[in-house]
């Protein structure tokens, strides 16, 4: 997800410190660790994400299930 998040991000022209003052957070690290994975992204942050974006929420929980299903097939290979 976190690839996603960034080309989203940057398909919008937003900048890591735009999301961050979007989101309310005092500083582009917060939301650094978010894009880069460090911190789990919340449904609600993750619906707020997509408002931000303008994409359906739903993107970035259909992404996670694909890679947690991609994930399985290759420990049962």
């Amino acid at each position: 997800m976190n690839e996603l998040l960034k080309k989203l991000r940057i398909e919008k022209g937003y900048t890591q410190q735009d999301m961050a003052d979007k989101l309310g957070y005092s500083g582009k690290s917060s939301y650094c660790l978010l894009e880069n994975g460090v911190v789990k992204i919340t449904i609600d942050k993750a619906k707020r994400i997509a408002e931000i974006l303008e994409v359906d929420p739903s993107i970035f929980f259909k992404h996670k299930v694909e890679e947690t299903s991609t994930n399985n097939k290759d420990q049962t290979a």
